[in-house]
């Protein structure tokens, strides 16, 4: 856990050419339908620096093509900083991203986002496991693929996160929070991702026999 307040802390500061090619033209009209639809889902990636942006490196997972793919960007910390805690300011500045449009060069080559504007993030309640994290929207109740593109964005970042695993997320209400994991399952049907279930707080008594 220190080890993991520690790295956020760091991070918180086609179409073909026909003609010429040998092919015969014909007088026969032939239906072949509608052009196919295809998207490249790929970006040259955006350099450090880049448009003047102060921020930290991640991978932001979008949606392309039905499916999560991951872009690489430069995250910048939050002007409105409303914790200290390192771990929830690497937390918002992540939501923020997925919240925010595509670029154009995103947008062309086929992705988008269904994270909702106006999520924040939030430290853990008293009792909750540690690294809990809790959000101003209960998870269950966001669209399948937005939590799915938060649960595997949230499980890429090394700050906030030791290594793969679930990503344990709670609501603003007192319901205790749920893990959640981003499996390859998850990423290419984004529309179903699970839940583990319920954690219980590592300080909750035993109920009485």
């Amino acid at each position: 856990m220190a080890a993991r307040r520690s790295r956020a802390a760091a991070l918180a500061v086609g179409v073909l050419a026909l003609s010429g090619c040998g092919i015969r033209a014909t007088t026969v009209p032939v239906d072949v339908g509608p052009a196919p639809s295809r998207v490249s889902c790929e970006t040259a990636g955006q350099p450090a620096g880049a448009g003047g942006v102060q921020g930290f490196r991640a991978t932001v997972e979008l949606v392309c093509g039905s499916q999560l793919v991951g872009v690489e960007r430069v995250v910048p910390v939050p002007e409105k900083r409303a914790s200290r805690d390192p771990l929830v300011l690497v937390a918002q500045a992540l939501l923020e991203e997925l919240e925010r449009r595509p670029s154009g060069e995103e947008r062309d080559a086929g992705f988008t986002t269904s994270v909702p504007d106006g999520l924040s993030a939030a430290p853990a309640r008293a009792g909750d496991p540690a690294g809990t994290l809790r959000l101003s929207r209960k998870p269950e109740d966001l669209p399948p693929v937005a939590l799915a593109q938060i649960v595997c964005t949230l499980s890429a970042s090394d700050a906030l996160s030791a290594g793969p695993g679930p990503v344990v997320l709670g609501g603003p209400d007192a319901d205790p929070p749920r893990a959640w994991e981003c499996t390859d399952a998850v990423r290419s049907r984004p529309e179903s991702v699970p839940t583990l279930g319920d954690l219980a707080s590592p300080s909750a008594s035993p109920s009485a026999s």
